[in-house]
């Protein structure tokens, strides 16, 4: 098995509910394991709060994520999820996707390097970086 490295986001009670948005922006299978379904969260979680959360996409794009964690380990300031790639019609639609309830911090424009950029964050307060990559001549 190849080493990989997974985002891992932290949410405080919502993850499902931003775990589904992201299944219906990026495609994929989304499996979830509540805190019940290990044994209950003792009190401390709710059984039904996520334990954790696992994203598959057709695009190999894994995301992972959970509730019940220290609410300052969580949010934009401290994470950016990168998409790039140039399949420009995916891309702007995933970025189209992720901005609606949320806010468009840099409008997709092409860029001094030759690719196409755009900042979303988007309505958990997660920012999203998508660069479509140009295509040689």
């Amino acid at each position: 098995m190849a080493t990989r490295l997974n985002p891992y986001l932290h949410f405080s009670g919502n993850a499902r509910e931003a775990m589904e948005f992201y299944r219906s922006v990026l495609g994929g299978e989304l499996d979830v394991m509540t805190f019940g379904d290990a044994g209950g969260g003792g009190g401390e979680y709710p059984d039904d709060g996520v334990m954790h959360a696992f994203l598959r996409t057709p695009d190999g794009l894994e995301l992972m994520a959970s509730d019940g964690h220290d609410p300052d380990a969580a949010g934009p300031d401290r994470l950016s999820l990168s998409v790039s790639g140039d399949d420009e019609a995916t891309l702007r639609r995933w970025f189209e996707a992720l901005a609606e309830g949320g806010q468009v911090d840099v409008p997709l424009a092409g860029q001094v390097w030759g690719d196409v950029f755009g900042q979303v964050t988007d309505r958990f307060g997660m920012r999203w970086l998508v660069n479509i990559g140009s295509t040689p001549a």
